[in-house]
């Protein structure tokens, strides 16, 4: 597999050459959209159902491990759909309903029937869509884990097993401890990093619409639904529930995180210059795992395929197994290198940068240009005028 260039120049990549060429298996790639889109996507939703199902028909005999992975993984199915729904990838396919399109998935009280989370759909979509999409790998990213960890997990003067038990605690809870807080403080600050810890008025409906919903009905009312079958039933589906919850956190942290860290993935010091050059950076900030298969992809909630997704985020999850191959061989055509490993190594890289012991590598240019709030603006708009 390819890793990462410790001398690359960018300099001396053809950028608009490949920036042609993508536009040019982009447009092939939007001409085949079809039932086939459509069909793969509800099979996946299909495959979550039955996830969720078993969960919740084996939660009430007693705590078990069938049971939580089960109902883990049909939350992680959520989530998966969420991000690709939530980017626009369905906007496009015909013989989709509204309520799989970004227009309405998970919009208002929608929330309850396609994605309930610990974070808002809005604000996620503001923070991952429009912030980390438009800004990966640069200061202005807010998902940049070697920045977010400096001071923290990455400061060696503390002992080596308490970060490492830290990190443990960050990967069990982060959809709760990190990304709901972010995410929520990235929408209401549109993206500026400055102020540090949230309001008191973020932090009033931090725990009303984000923390409160989810808690009373995957702890409360879900498990009080089985009350009828008596008190340790009732106890069974709510450790069950609990258990879950650990399993899409420890699931989800381990297919985002690696995707952007690493020794051999790169930071940014300026924004690109123009889309072409963004290109670039898109492929040398990212890393894939370990493709093809739906039972393989499913398995990495289509995370796997992290630079066709960076390079194109608003296509539907069948066609990024399908341009793969295309934009593995556009890229070695062009000397960009094109990082593909097991989520297993990446991974130990990921943890690696987190704690300390490595660090990723920077990509300086003369001139840098930072980046200022509006261009966070802009980028914004752009994505609700799409």
């Amino acid at each position: 597999m390819s890793r990462g260039t410790p001398d690359f120049d960018l300099a001396s990549v053809d950028a608009e050459g490949f920036y042609r060429e993508l536009k040019e298996i982009r447009a092939q790639v939007d001409a085949s959209l079809g039932e086939a889109d459509a069909a793969h996507l509800r099979k996946l939703e299909r495959w979550g159902r039955v996830a969720t199902g078993l969960g919740v028909a084996t939660a009430w005999i007693a705590p078990n491990p069938l049971s939580a992975v089960a109902l883990g993984l049909g939350r992680s199915t959520r989530w998966l759909l969420m991000h690709h729904v939530g980017h626009r990838g369905y906007d496009r396919v015909p013989g989709l309903p509204a309520s799989r399109t970004s227009k309405a998935f998970a919009k208002g009280n929608r929330r309850f029937l396609d994605w309930l989370d610990w974070m808002l759909p809005e604000a996620w979509v503001f923070e991952h869509n429009v912030l980390h999409h438009s800004h990966t790998g640069e200061d202005a990213d807010p998902d940049l884990l070697e920045r977010n960890a400096e001071g923290t997990l990455r400061d060696t003067s503390r002992p080596l097993p308490l970060r490492y038990v830290q990190l443990a605690l960050l990967a069990i809870t982060w959809r709760a401890s990190y990304y709901a807080p972010e995410t929520l403080g990235s929408l209401r600050r549109k993206g500026r990093r400055e102020g540090g810890a949230l309001t008191r008025a973020e932090v009033w409906e931090l725990f009303t619409r984000c923390y409160l919903p989810y808690a009373a009905v995957y702890f409360g009312l879900y498990p009080a639904a089985f009350l009828v079958l008596g008190p340790w039933a009732a106890f069974s589906v709510f450790c069950n529930s609990v258990l879950a919850d650990v399993v899409t956190n420890l699931h989800t942290f381990f297919v985002v995180g690696p995707n952007h860290t690493g020794e051999d993935l790169y930071r940014f010091d300026s924004a690109p210059a123009n889309k072409a050059e963004r290109m670039v950076q898109q492929v040398l900030g990212s890393a894939n795992y370990r493709t093809g298969g739906d039972l393989n992809d499913y398995a990495h909630l289509w995370l796997n395929y992290q630079i066709e997704h960076h390079l194109w985020p608003d296509l539907p999850m069948l066609k990024y197994a399908q341009v793969q191959p295309q934009v593995k061989a556009l890229c070695e055509k062009y000397g960009i290198p094109y990082v593909q490993e097991s989520v297993w190594t990446r991974a130990r890289k990921m943890v690696d940068v987190v704690v300390g012991k490595a660090s990723m590598m920077r990509l300086a240019k003369v001139g840098a240009r930072s980046t200022t709030d509006a261009s966070v603006d802009a980028a914004a708009a752009e994505a609700s005028a799409a």
